[in-house]
């Protein structure tokens, strides 16, 4: 497919524009292609300039799910891309961060469940963020499987802590210790320390604040309640 008839594609998806239609380069039998120029972007191309990056191209679009792409920094100064080609078909799956609108709405008038607020100001607004930090799971990615449960909402400046904890805990599959938080009485809700493939993040207080509280008052009622016990009737163990 003509590189720049399948970005006519993705951008009617996402930005219900199909007025554009590309002519500039064409990828081989194996997904190979020229490097395309941003000088190229002009006219009726010029929606798709580049600067840091583009949504059109980004690793989690579709077009990323296709190819690889590869991209070329070092014909002029700074961190702008110059050029783009893609380098044969991906074979590796890509996690799509698309939320369903549903879910959005469900979550958006909503306070943040870690700091309580919903606010106007970039870092009070609330952001719908995946439970799941690594996202790898292929349900999640698909927005026709994905539940409510799979979400929560939370302020950008606690989504920002989040995701670098997460990042954290994948290149290292040690857990975030609630403890971290004065006045927390339990490190996890479930499981330990240790990332597993069975609990996956459950049992993180980053995975889910109001299941850790929940879990954290069970716990206690369970024992405040078994030592209670225990003081009235200890002549039962005599």
């Amino acid at each position: 497919m003509n590189i720049f008839l399948f970005l006519k594609k993705q951008r009617r998806k996402l930005y219900d524009k199909n007025r554009i239609v590309f002519e500039v380069s064409t990828p081989n039998k194996d997904g190979e292609s020229r490097w395309v120029s941003i000088n190229e972007f002009v006219g009726e191309y010029s929606s798709l300039k580049l600067g840091n990056g583009g949504s059109w191209c980004r690793a989690s679009s579709d077009l990323a799910r296709k190819y690889n792409i590869k991209f070329d920094k070092n014909k002029n100064n700074g961190n702008s891309i110059d050029a783009i080609r893609l380098r044969g078909f991906n074979v590796n799956r890509i996690f799509r961060q698309n939320i369903r609108t549903d879910i959005k709405e469900y979550y958006k008038k909503q306070n943040c469940v870690m700091l309580g607020i919903n606010g106007s100001s970039e870092n009070t607004k609330i952001e719908i963020d995946h439970k799941d930090g690594r996202k790898e799971n292929e349900r999640i990615s698909d927005v026709k499987k994905q539940k409510q449960e799979d979400f929560q909402p939370l302020c950008k400046a606690a989504n920002d802590v989040k995701r670098q904890i997460c990042k954290q805990c994948k290149i290292t599959n040690k857990r975030w210790n609630a403890k971290n938080i004065k006045g927390n009485p339990f490190s996890f809700y479930d499981g330990d320390e240790n990332y597993t493939n069975e609990l996956g993040c459950v049992g993180c207080y980053q995975y889910d604040p109001v299941a850790y509280r929940k879990c954290s008052v069970k716990k206690i009622s369970e024992e405040v309640c078994k030592d209670i016990m225990s003081k009235l009737y200890s002549e039962d163990k005599e």
